[in-house]
């Protein structure tokens, strides 16, 4: 476990706030003085795979960290009782300025990434998603540009997040 590894950064019970507070497992903590377990979920994400009429995948450039101008793929964290397919929709527009037609799930992707100072764990949805009209098309919310590449031409290393390296790994040995 790194030093941003949640057993590592919180330090008190949020129930009793009693420093007897410890590492469990792998997802939780216990509190030794009022014996209550705070769990350490996975958060959940939605990555939209969108590929243009040329057969060119859909790029983003990431505007805040973690990884700040490296590539990335639509997508975002899902809010609150939202469904993964309404927030890969919502991120899309968020973020491109699009509207999706058609989704697809694909498979999901784990993830994790340090963001002030914590380590935070995610599942990445993976959908692949057809949108019928890019004349809209603008970087916004948290993309800072984007971009289409045939997928071959993608290099691995400017992608910042695991899992989006993961899905591009796979999109290129289904390409072969």
């Amino acid at each position: 476990m790194n030093e941003f590894h949640p057993s590592k950064v919180f330090k008190y019970c949020p129930y009793c706030g009693n420093i007897n507070f410890s590492w469990n497992n792998i997802n939780s903590f216990l509190c030794k003085n009022c014996k209550q377990k705070f769990y350490i979920n996975m958060a959940t994400a939605v990555v939209a795979v969108i590929y243009n009429e040329k057969g060119e995948l859909l790029l983003t450039r990431r505007k805040h960290n973690p990884f700040a101008g490296l590539l990335d793929l639509p997508g975002g964290f899902v809010n609150l009782h939202e469904t993964a397919e309404n927030a890969v929709i919502r991120e899309v527009k968020e973020e491109l300025n699009i509207n999706i037609s058609e989704y697809e799930f694909i498979a999901t992707f784990p993830n994790e990434y340090v963001f002030g100072g914590i380590q935070y764990f995610t599942e990445d949805i993976v959908f692949l998603c057809k949108v019928a009209d890019f004349s809209s098309i603008s970087a916004n919310d948290d993309i800072c540009n984007y971009e289409f590449k045939f997928i071959d031409k993608i290099n691995i290393d400017e992608i910042g997040l695991n899992s989006i390296k993961n899905v591009i790994k796979r999109l290129k040995e289904q390409n072969k």
